[in-house]
């Protein structure tokens, strides 16, 4: 009896964390509106050296949590929080252009403007009031939430992940589709992202997660794209155009106005990682 009941609890949860979309669901949406947030402290994190003592003889005297923070500032650098959300809600509405209700889909500077957003770096955190979007006849969000992101290591084997979910939902009540995210190099066959050389080079762990985001942009769109259709009615206005690339990065960090002095045998420079091998 105990067995059917762990057996039974893990389908539930399961079906609990992914919900396909139906055709006949999709065919009810007349003007849907996409947005992409990541919550309040969500990354970037690096769970590197105090994760995995691999790296305990190149570290020396510095300490692995102080390393850590110092990973972590080169992510930000490499990749900004506005870049990572709004490259997974751009790359995903790319993908899904020419066909009802995705051809109606509100354009994402009026999503912005309403939900007080902007398009800033500065992402709200908090859910934002989705009632807003109402009186411009948005009837479904498609909504991307990054949880927790950065880079962690195991073994002496690094690589970028990042978490949370993606849902469509109606504003009249119910939910029509629901993913998981949990991209992870870890469990790919990603070569090893050396955190060293991305101290020296953030553009390394940049280009590791917009191939992470990328990946899963092609698997919603595979989702949000049901055969059992009936086909829906035509929209009954004309959506904006949106680019079909995604956005550059105008956030990132400059170098710094002076050169920093290399590093002893024992030293580092304020805010460095030692040298990669």
């Amino acid at each position: 009896m105990s067995k059917l009941w762990v057996v039974g609890f893990a389908m539930l949860a399961l079906a609990c964390g992914h919900r396909r979309l139906s055709g006949s669901e999709l065919d009810r949406v007349q003007r849907p509106a996409f947005i992409s947030r990541i919550e309040d402290e969500a990354g970037p994190r690096a769970w590197v050296f105090r994760e995995d003592g691999a790296y305990g003889g190149k570290l020396k005297k510095l300490d692995a949590k102080e390393a850590d923070r110092r990973l972590a500032v080169k992510l930000q650098r490499g990749l900004t929080r506005f870049e990572l959300s709004d490259r997974l809600r751009a790359t995903t509405l790319s993908g899904l252009r020419g066909e009802s209700p995705w051809t109606n889909t509100l354009d994402p500077a009026s999503v912005a403007t309403v939900l007080e957003s902007f398009l800033v770096e500065e992402v709200p955190a908090n859910p934002p009031d989705y009632e807003l979007l109402r009186p411009l006849g948005v009837d479904a969000v498609v909504e991307f939430v990054i949880s927790d992101y950065g880079m962690r290591s195991r073994n002496g084997r690094a690589g970028a992940y990042f978490k949370g979910y993606a849902r469509m939902f109606f504003l009249d009540g119910g939910e029509a589709w629901r993913h998981p995210i949990d991209e992870d190099e870890l469990e790919l066959s990603t070569p090893h992202l050396d955190p060293f050389a991305v101290g020296k080079s953030p553009e390394l762990y940049r280009a590791r997660m917009v191939a992470l985001v990328d990946r899963l942009a092609k698997r919603f769109i595979t989702e949000l794209s049901p055969k059992d259709r009936r086909g829906s009615p035509p929209p009954a206005k004309p959506a904006s155009r949106e680019l079909s690339a995604p956005p550059d990065d105008t956030n990132k960090t400059g170098k710094e106005n002076q050169p920093l002095p290399p590093p002893d045998e024992d030293a580092l420079p304020p805010g460095e990682l030692p040298d990669p091998d």
